[in-house]
């Protein structure tokens, strides 16, 4: 059975929800994955109303699309972060408040906690059963208190590290309790900035959190890339905690000369990068090799189409890309190729 083909309904938030979702089954799409911004999916209206819920799935079933995770990165990014104004910009005004750090901390903390019973009711409702049998997913971010200590000057001691992933770890266990209450699973979107960033920063935060069986990971191969890290290794390393996929391409070595891996303060797009996010098929990575880890490791969740390229028009790339997995993705061999030599030998 081919794995589903979706949309991350991140960058196309400014799209409300009944006109993104025909778009994306025109532009060949099995479903959406769910951000939490927008109008796409609303952690407090979800509390109040099954009425609201059941309107999305209307809108998702009146377009032959499915939901497979949400996703409520925003958020997840302030709960171990050191906040500045930058925040303010990314979170609902709610969760925002008087801007007080610690206070942004713990809203943001409680959001978190409320979107797994969110998902929880989202996912109860589904209005027909899905063979697939696919476990409830909230990707997201964690922020991180010691992302700004990434390069080791002025000296940076491993007990200065420690106390951050001590601090991820004192912020995220409750919320991983309430993950394990409504039996949904949290996938880490690993990422610059996050608490892992790496396969050795991922390796840490597990500990941290003593293996705690929600705390898995959403897979993005672009955000390894880029760093040199081998992200087929972390498919293999994390068989188990890969919860969800996002396809995204990206390319490197591919500027001036003037810009290097941090990005120069630079923006995405500016032709001195030594990086980029590409649409799928233009960039490096080596997404048949990640097919075949996906089979190897038994992955049978989404595929999840997260569309980020600054030199594309958007509906042109999304499109392109649905094509480009439908083609590549492929059902793992359920027989070793040369078994009919012995059958032949056998009846000879």
């Amino acid at each position: 059975m081919p794995r589903p083909l979706v949309l991350f309904t991140g960058q196309w938030a400014d799209l409300p929800l009944v006109k993104l979702a025909p778009l994306a089954r025109e532009m060949g799409y099995d479903g959406l994955e769910l951000a939490c911004w927008g109008d796409h999916f609303n952690v407090p209206r979800a509390l109040e109303s099954h009425h609201y819920l059941r309107d999305i799935w209307s809108i998702l079933q009146a377009n032959s699309l499915d939901c497979y995770a949400i996703s409520n990165h925003l958020v997840g990014q302030a709960v171990c972060d050191r906040i500045d104004e930058r925040h303010q910009a990314i979170l609902p005004p709610d969760v925002w408040g008087d801007g007080d750090p610690e206070a942004v901390r713990q809203r943001a903390a409680q959001r978190m906690i409320d979107t797994a019973y969110a998902a929880r009711k989202f996912f109860d409702l589904r209005p027909r059963s899905d063979a697939r049998n696919l476990p409830a997913v909230v990707n997201g971010f964690t922020g991180s208190s010691i992302w700004h200590a990434l390069y080791a000057f002025p000296p940076t001691s491993q007990e200065y590290l420690q106390r951050g992933y001590e601090d991820f770890a004192a912020r995220w266990l409750p919320i991983l309790s309430a993950f394990e209450q409504h039996n949904v699973n949290f996938a880490l979107e690993v990422h610059p900035t996050e608490i892992a960033f790496d396969i050795v920063s991922a390796q840490r935060a597990l500990s941290a959190i003593t293996l705690h069986r929600r705390f898995g990971f959403n897979f993005d191969p672009s955000h390894l890339a880029y760093q040199g890290v081998d992200y087929i290794r972390f498919i293999r390393t994390f068989a188990s905690r890969i919860f969800n996929v996002h396809m995204k391409d990206a390319w490197w070595g591919h500027g001036d000369g003037t810009v290097g891996t941090f990005g120069g303060h630079t923006d995405f797009g500016d032709s001195r990068r030594s990086w980029d996010f590409r649409s799928l098929g233009h960039g490096d990575i080596r997404f048949e090799d990640i097919i075949v880890a996906l089979n190897d490791i038994k992955y049978a969740g989404p595929l999840s189409v997260e569309w980020e390229d600054s030199r594309m028009d958007r509906i042109h790339g999304a499109t392109e890309a649905a094509a480009f997995v439908r083609k590549l993705d492929f059902a793992p061999s359920s027989t070793a190729f040369d078994a009919s030599f012995a059958r032949e030998e056998k009846t000879a």
